[in-house]
């Protein structure tokens, strides 16, 4: 969701102002009242109640945001001579002679007087954007009437009666003491006050109250409407578009909480008990929505994309990780039982620490090895284990606390204050953390029930190899009996040394060929590869622990977390460049010192404090993240839901809360969601619940105006309407599955193989110095017809339909997918063998379930839209029919057989020579086909094309 709200809030423990302001009376100085910064966060769980009086830091804090800028940041440019740096100065006033607070009295106060706007002659600051909130104007009455009570600021910057503050104000902004920069420039460079608002405490405002229209009804009753409306209304757009029909609320509903569309039978019970209740009805289809299996299978999918989940280790080798699906589905099982979101967060990144005995918690961290990375023989080890600590480091930054932390890596932030000490104090926490793949049973809740059938294929495939390796040891055997008949004895050990048949590492090489040496190594890697495969069946899971190094290297599938765990802890440097050849400091783990209250080098803490030992470091960062007096965890998981349900988050850029980021549109309502969301246990089906209850979500994604209101708001930012937008590659596979009655809902187990493409399917790939076995999906339909989820997910391999329709690679993190409107989708969605094989099965299926065309194209419409078609409909969709059923009388088509081999190439490393061979691909004669056009007649072949017209157009392409 990307709105632009004009009112202002600032953060209740935020800076320390040392600047000075200066009151003013005149309207012709008003322009000295600007603000220092745009919209930073809300009500903290420990604000003081309506009736006590604030601390000062709440006020400093409106000061800093509001006054300094032309109050006291510049002393030599005072605007109208008043100082608000200090009490005495603040007290006493500016230009005009009068005193601006009268501690006690805020009515005889100028500067309270000021700030409500309630004299034309005296309105601070003095644009209508900057003015303070309603709740900010109530703090400084509050304020002022409880005696303006100050904290005067030492030398060094320092509250005089305050110790282990970090941040103060100086000229030309926000200085922050971290846990050290590279260079004094750094350390004492000054922020803008927006650039740092996510690092500052979170606090709940109050929600706008807002005078109702008899047309509106109750729509600002939900928080998220009243600012919503709220910053509406400063635009001059009086309210939301129209609810939504009913037929529109379910399918936007079904969706965006379980990622397949409704069946045409629930749609028609939600429009009925729409007419008698609609209210009622709405929310008993969220909570059957939210209580669904397919819950946990979308929002694990919105997870992933932020985690980069694959079954393989990309790079050159792109080794499988046979037991990737067990974090898939331990994903999913959170979801689904509405673990809050602190928990999973803690499971995640410590759940072995955390619960050492328990089998999920060694499933959960499988979360720290979804990045790409090898390790082999021709790798050096301490630039691959550098490449792993680079890439979780930034990895946690970017998904958990919506900070990218990979240019500290090299040099201090350019633009955050994230000094390069930070990032190896981070990266010190994960120094002892060693990859293992631990023995652990499978649970009652993991689908296992395939095992046996998934095996057989692979093990179908060992065996063509084993033939062939077999055939080749047979040659060997064959060229060295002859040469012993030829030299008139019975055993090579009758030979001198230097005479006897040569051997290498994979055994005898006399009388094979060059190409059949090739062959050799070829079909033992394509083997190691296949049994690699076979460990997706044994119960171990992608894991690591806290240790000793046990030799991980990616070519050998399983290691085990070694019995002896003591050890010394890797020491961390320094890295400047990023260069482990010149190491600097030594560093020992640490958190992010620039977030207020996490700098441990100024007041340590039990939160803020790591510690040194060997187990115990990730547990305590978790407890770090997954922290109410974190800044960023509940507002980049709260920015993440909006976003999944608008389009678009309260800050654009999810991954980045930074300087370069995008700033809050609705800052106010960012933190409100963020600290109920946190007083609500952190749960995310709350939080679903309270967004989709919103009149904002249930609008209608047309208005009569709505030309008017683009000239306003050309993006939609305040939602003004409901943004329509495209389903994403995953939900338009599984609603074409589900609209031909093919969909497969069976939940959790080992990757399946959809049908690709299948040119794309046997393209050449390369491992190293070898070619990968070819890709086979699984034989039967039921199998490759399983939500996307499901699918094997090969990072060198992507499924071109999928790739086309903009799912993101799996190598970095995806904040926000894209939406792209290019030519090969055309191609995907109208001419690809998946789409017209889908519509081929339903119209099959319409065909036998229905006598009449009329009643076939009404159960189309139902099937695709969720609706009957009208009149006109009926009759284009019937003349199609007819068109095309003469079309395809006249070209029948003809059978075509998948192919039994596959003709491969590739230069040999070790000769350079070309080698040529034949893969053997008999495995696809107990393959179950789809429903091919030459099994149907012509009227079916026909239908289809009907059908295919359907799933092509907007309305289910689209969700409105």
């Amino acid at each position: 969701m990307s709105c632009s709200l004009d009112c202002h809030v600032s953060t209740q423990y935020s800076v320390l102002s040392t600047g000075r302001s200066r009151f003013v009376r005149s309207r012709r100085v008003r322009v000295g009242f600007l603000a220092l910064l745009v919209a930073i966060s809300s009500i903290s769980e420990t604000a003081s109640p309506a009736d006590s009086p604030p601390t000062f830091a709440e006020i400093r804090a409106i000061f800093v945001a509001k006054c300094l800028a032309c109050h006291g940041n510049d002393p030599k440019d005072l605007k109208a001579d008043y100082d608000l740096r200090t009490r005495e100065a603040a007290t006493k006033g500016g230009e005009s002679g009068d005193a601006a607070i009268v501690p006690g009295n805020p009515e005889k106060s100028p500067l309270y007087k000021a700030v409500t706007w309630s004299d034309d002659s005296l309105q601070m600051p003095p644009k209508e954007n900057d003015r303070l909130s309603a709740e900010q104007v109530a703090l400084i009455r509050r304020w002022i009437a409880a005696g303006a009570k100050w904290e005067e600021i030492n030398d060094a910057g320092q509250p005089a009666n305050k110790t282990g503050e970090s941040w103060t104000t100086a000229a030309g902004g926000i200085r922050i003491a971290t846990s050290g920069g590279r260079s004094a420039d750094w350390d004492n460079r000054t922020y803008e006050p927006d650039a740092v608002w996510a690092y500052q405490p979170i606090r709940r405002p109050k929600a706008p109250t807002l005078p109702r229209s008899a047309s509106e009804g109750n729509a600002a009753a939900n928080a998220i409407d009243a600012f919503l409306l709220d910053a509406l209304r400063k635009k001059g757009i009086s309210s939301f578009a129209s609810p939504a029909d009913p037929r529109t609320l379910i399918r936007r509903l079904t969706f965006d909480l379980t990622g397949i569309p409704p069946k045409p039978e629930e749609i028609e019970s939600f429009v009925t008990e729409s007419i008698h209740d609609p209210h009622s009805a709405f929310r008993n289809l969220v909570h059957r929505l939210l209580a669904s299996p397919h819950y946990g299978e979308q929002q694990a999918r919105h997870w992933f994309d932020v985690v980069r989940y694959a079954d393989t280790a990309g790079f050159s080798n792109d080794f499988e990780r046979p037991n990737s699906w067990r974090y898939r589905d331990y994903v999913i099982r959170s979801f689904n039982s509405d673990k809050p979101f602190d928990r999973f967060v803690l499971e995640q990144l410590a759940g072995d620490e955390l619960a050492p005995d328990d089998p999920e918690m060694a499933i959960a961290v499988g979360f720290l090895r979804m990045g790409p990375w090898e390790h082999t023989g021709m790798t050096v080890a301490a630039i691959t284990r550098q490449q792993y600590l680079d890439d979780v480091t930034n990895h946690v930054g970017v998904s958990l606390l919506g900070q990218g932390l990979r240019c500290a890596a090299c040099h201090d932030h350019k633009f955050d204050p994230v000094p390069t000490r930070d990032y190896y104090r981070m990266q010190a926490i994960f120094s002892p953390v060693q990859f293992a793949e631990r023995p652990t049973p499978f649970l009652p809740s993991e689908n296992i029930s395939n095992f046996d059938a998934a095996k057989s294929l692979v093990q179908q495939r060992l065996s063509q190899l084993e033939g062939a390796q077999a055939a080749l040891r047979k040659k060997n055997r064959d060229a060295i009996a002859a040469f012993l008949a030829e030299k008139g004895i019975k055993s090579i050990d009758e030979l001198p040394a230097d005479q006897r048949p040569k051997q290498d590492y994979l055994g005898g090489t006399f009388g094979l060929s060059k190409t059949d040496l090739s062959l050799r190594k070829i079909y033992q890697k394509s083997q190691a590869y296949l049994e690699r495969e076979l460990k997706r069946f044994e119960p171990y899971t992608l894991s690591v622990y806290s240790g000793p190094t046990n030799g991980y290297t990616s070519i050998k599938p399983l290691y085990e977390v070694p019995r002896q765990r003591d050890g010394v802890v890797p020491v961390v440097h320094i890295l400047p460049g990023g260069s482990l050849t010149t190491p600097a400091d030594e560093v020992g783990p640490g958190v992010l010192s620039a977030m207020f209250g996490s700098n441990d080098v100024v007041a340590r803490s039990e939160w803020n404090a790591i510690p040194d030992k060997t187990e115990g470091r990730r547990l305590a960062l978790a407890r770090w993240i997954a922290s109410r007096d974190n800044t960023l965890t509940a507002r980049v998981i709260v920015n993440r839901i909006c976003q999944q349900h608008f389009g678009k988050g309260l800050v654009a850029t999810p991954n980045n809360f930074g300087k370069m980021g995008a700033r809050p549109s609705h800052p106010e309502l960012l933190d409100w969601l963020a600290t109920w969301f946190m007083d609500n246990g952190w749960s995310l089906k709350k939080l679903h619940e309270l967004i989709v209850t919103s009149a904002a979500y249930q609008q209608a994604s047309e208005r009569p105006e709505i030309e008017a209101l683009r000239e306003k708001d050309s993006k939609n930012e305040l939602l003004a309407y409901f943004p329509t937008h495209r389903l994403s590659a995953e939900e338009i596979r599984d609603a074409m599955l589900a609209a031909s009655g093919e969909l497969n809902s069976e939940m959790g187990g080992p990757g399946v193989f959809p049908e690709l493409n299948w040119e794309v399917a046997l393209q050449p790939r390369q491992i190293m110095g070898s070619m990968a076995p070819a890709y086979i999906p699984s034989r039967t339909r039921a199998e490759r017809n399983r939500r996307t989820i499901y699918a094997f997910r090969i990072r060198t391999l992507n499924d071109p339909m999928l790739e086309v329709l903009n799912r993101p690679g799996s190598e970095t993190s995806c904040e926000r997918r894209d939406e792209t409107t290019v030519t090969p989708q055309v191609f995907a969605l109208f001419n690809s063998e998946f789409a017209m094989t889908r519509a081929l099965a339903m119209a099959d299926r319409l065909m036998k379930d229905h006598t009449s065309d009329t009643n076939r194209i009404a159960a189309a419409f139902r099937a695709v839209y969720g609706r009957p078609p009208s009149d006109t409909e009926t009759e284009k969709c019937l003349a199609h029919l007819a068109h095309r059923t003469e079309d395809h009388r006249q070209h029948p088509q003809k059978p075509t057989e998948l192919p039994k081999k596959v003709r491969r190439s590739m230069v040999e490393e070790l000769t350079g020579e070309m080698v040529h061979w034949e893969e053997d691909l008999s495995v696809l004669e107990a393959y179950e086909r789809d429903l091919m056009p030459w099994q149907v007649d012509a009227h079916t072949r026909a239908l289809a094309d009907v059908c295919l017209v359907l799933m092509n157009s907007n309305e289910f392409l689209c969700v409105r």
